[in-house]
């Protein structure tokens, strides 16, 4: 059985259903339904056509339930148009569907939401991480969603800016989180790059590609989580550092700065030091205000902290950090290293430590842990 087929159909099936007549909700109802037999089924007996296997048995799902809904009765008259198993459609839709998602009924928030969890993969918890709110709300914010969806037909399609939010958040939970949607992310950010011109288009792709291009240096032969400061920069792909700096001056060119350009100018100077210490923090800081000044987003705030502690001095970092909210997520991991760099190593072994205790994944934690580690070590010493 390979799962990750069987993932990544899955965005295209609900698109086709969602085509022949299905609201969201219904059709994401019916192929989670079709997902459950084909586990049964493919094991001993694999189909010729998976795609069209699994559009055949979703739409059977969707018109069984559609039969027993007495308000939807009406449904019936589309049982005529039930796909035969074959080749089906053969083009991606997994880029319409984000923008089906993004339906002008929904806030934005909500928007991101339900379209990490039906297309992106994502469980609750990860998006709950991601918008740094706890798992309830954020389940009731997606059940909100696909309630508001089910009596609307998609045929306005969202914005642009609510699908690149979709498409960065998506991205960073495959680079750092439990599941590796990195790629596929990148994948949708160029078609969509290659359709529009939008400038923040071009920002989200050149930012991926600066990302992921250091991939191959964040672990260790062992999987440990390495350090940027500490990664071999050999080992990065100097083609995607050269195309994402490519998009990156044409976006910029543009005059019409964005947030996502702003991240990628930032990653672009991280790529462009050959060795941690060759790296323009003060740069970087000036990248960090404009960043804060679009957005003012708290996280971008605490990297801002960070990169002061490097261009200033940690006591500066530390007073720059000492203006944020202490519960925002690596805030402790943050004060732990600007005290490391202060000199203060009990305090940050004991920040490291705690730290680590609500990381929000193992190889995080891991990492964690083994400074608070060696930094007790050499105390000791």
């Amino acid at each position: 059985m390979d799962e990750s087929l069987l993932r990544t159909l899955t965005p295209t099936v609900i698109s086709i259903l969602v085509r022949r007549g299905a609201d969201f909700a219904a059709a994401e109802d019916a192929v989670q339904d079709a997902l459950i037999e084909a586990v049964r089924v493919w094991r001993d007996d694999p189909p010729r056509d998976p795609k069209g296997w699994l559009v055949t048995v979703a739409w059977r799902k969707f018109l069984d339930a559609a039969r027993a809904d007495t308000s939807r009765r009406h449904r019936e008259v589309l049982v005529e148009a039930e796909p035969v198993p074959g080749q089906g459609e053969m083009a991606d839709d997994t880029l319409q569907l984000y923008f089906l998602c993004a339906h002008p009924s929904l806030t934005p928030a909500s928007a991101v939401a339900l379209t990490l969890r039906a297309v992106g993969g994502l469980t609750t918890r990860q998006i709950a991480q991601a918008y740094l709110v706890p798992e309830a709300t954020m389940a009731q914010r997606i059940s909100r969603a696909k309630r508001t969806v089910s009596s609307v037909r998609f045929d306005q399609p969202g914005d642009v800016a609510t699908v690149l939010r979709v498409l960065y958040l998506v991205f960073n939970e495959g680079y750092s989180g439990d599941v590796d949607l990195a790629a596929e992310a990148i994948r949708l950010t160029r078609q969509l790059a290659a359709r529009t011109r939008h400038e923040e288009v071009a920002g989200l792709l050149a930012l991926m590609l600066l990302h992921h291009a250091r991939r191959p240096a964040r672990t260790g032969p062992d999987g440990r989580l390495v350090p940027l400061a500490e990664q071999d920069r050999s080992l990065w792909d100097t083609h995607l550092i050269a195309e994402g700096v490519d998009v990156l001056q044409a976006a910029l060119a543009r005059d019409r700065l964005g947030e996502f350009q702003a991240q990628a100018a930032i990653a672009a100077l991280h790529a462009d030091a050959q060795t941690a210490e060759e790296t323009d923090w003060v740069q970087i800081v000036e990248w960090y205000d404009e960043l804060v000044r679009l957005t003012g987003n708290p996280v971008a705030r605490l990297n801002r902290a960070v990169a002061v502690g490097e261009a200033d001095g940690p006591r500066a970092g530390l007073a720059a950090l000492a203006e944020l909210d202490p519960s925002l997520p690596r805030y402790t991991a943050a004060a732990a290293y600007l005290h490391e760099r202060d000199g203060d190593l009990v305090t940050a072994a004991r920040l490291y430590a705690e730290a680590a205790r609500s990381a929000p994944n193992l190889p995080e934690r891991d990492h964690l842990t083994r400074q608070a580690a060696r930094l007790n070590a050499k105390h000791r010493g």
